[in-house]
């Protein structure tokens, strides 16, 4: 079987998108049945994967897709130019790392998805009026148009009937997100004059369900009631946002300048040194489709303090983390939760094997092989692509 992923994002750094599409690259080549992985990638993203292990390893083919970055180009190579890619490379599958606008009847393959969130109608605040008009849309048609929607939580698999008609969400399954512990780790911090230094830790980008500015009152709490450690900083790694501007100010006025750390573009053993050495992570998410940095730090062996949300139980069903709810009074609760947290001793690494890629990857190739199975729209596309020499069903032209 030869798979091909789209992994063709804005992101020049390895974004939780981009690096679900590489541990989807990784679960698949650990099995034998699986011939070829073709990786596509915009320009601007191959200093970042060619630095990763993806790069190396065996047959894994990475292909650089002649787009530009901005959004209108990207939606436009998604829709207009992806199929003629996939007619060149003849895949079995299509899997799309996240929803784009897709030209279904133009593929000779099986159209699957992942599907990360449904932030456009959760939290749409995240993208701003009216783009979110636009996010929504591209959802919908996606999610109408693909064969498959591999979900990555049950928490997101639930929320698909609230927006979309039972002929979409029928066709969702849950498969989680890859997570594994890290082998490597740095040997000094990312940032420079962290280490040795007592520092708190939140892995997100900067959007609003991340929700960074409870992160920055509570911090300023603490300092302030001499709760924690008066050295103690707060580092944020992720990339800007839509966001940035907004937590930039609330730093000024708090007065948290030297207290707040921004760092993004770092490295998995970089990361890794963040979770071992950090006094505690904290996730004060409104809403997540998974939590990969919750999942991290659990594998990594870290104190946590997170939001009470789904997601979070999902991943963390022995409640290992110190839950906090949300709502009014939420600064409030996490001032007084941390302190309480930083007294426990460090937990040990919890394995997490409903992530491994042993599990995932059977997952995968069982989804892949129903689809190949069952009799659907591309059964005689496959037929006439086999037959043409130019390796695109007869009917659709040169």
């Amino acid at each position: 079987m030869k798979v091909a992923i789209s992994a063709v994002q804005f992101s020049s750094q390895m974004s939780g998108v981009q690096r679900h599409a590489a541990n989807v690259a990784r679960c698949l080549i650990s099995l034998p049945d699986v011939e070829l992985v073709h990786f596509v990638i915009g320009p601007w993203q191959r200093a970042a994967v060619e630095d990763s292990n993806l790069a190396t390893m065996p047959r894994v083919e990475l292909h650089t897709a002649d787009v530009k970055q901005s959004l209108v180009d990207r939606n436009l190579w998604h829709y207009q130019r992806l199929p003629d890619l996939v007619g060149r490379l003849q895949p079995d599958v299509m899997h799309l790392a996240f929803p784009v606008p897709v030209q279904s009847a133009a593929f000779a393959c099986p159209l699957v998805v992942t599907l990360h969130d449904v932030y456009p109608y959760e939290i749409p605040g995240n993208f701003g009026f009216p783009k979110v008009l636009f996010n929504q849309l591209i959802l919908q048609q996606c999610l109408r148009s693909v064969d498959a929607i591999a979900c990555v939580s049950n928490t997101t698999a639930s929320r698909l009937p609230q927006y979309t008609p039972a002929s979409v969400w029928a066709k969702a399954i849950r498969i989680y997100n890859c997570v594994e512990p890290e082998n490597t780790c740095a040997t000094s911090s990312p940032v420079f004059g962290l280490s040795g230094k007592p520092f708190l830790l939140t892995v997100a980008q900067h959007r609003k369900n991340k929700n960074i500015p409870l992160l920055l009152r509570v911090l300023h709490c603490l300092l302030a009631r001499r709760s924690v450690d008066q050295g103690m900083k707060l580092l944020v790694v992720g990339i800007r946002g839509p966001e940035t501007q907004t937590i930039q100010r609330l730093v000024t006025t708090l007065h948290l300048e030297d207290r707040v750390v921004f760092v993004e573009g770092i490295s998995d053993a970089e990361l890794q040194w963040c979770y071992r050495n950090c006094e505690a992570l904290l996730a004060p998410s409104e809403t997540e489709g998974f939590g990969l940095p919750v999942a991290e730090a659990l594998l990594a062996g870290c104190r946590i303090a997170c939001s009470d949300i789904a997601t979070f139980r999902e991943i963390d069903p022995g409640a290992h983390c110190l839950y906090v709810p949300l709502g009014a009074g939420a600064e409030a609760r996490f001032s007084d939760a941390i302190p309480r947290l930083l007294q426990q001793p460090l937990p040990a690494p919890l394995p997490l094997p409903q992530f491994s890629a042993g599990v995932l990857a059977g997952q995968y190739l069982a989804l892949y092989k129903t689809l190949l199975a069952a009799p659907s729209r591309f059964r005689a596309c496959t037929a006439a692509k086999r037959a043409s020499p130019i390796g695109v069903a007869a009917s659709e032209g040169p």
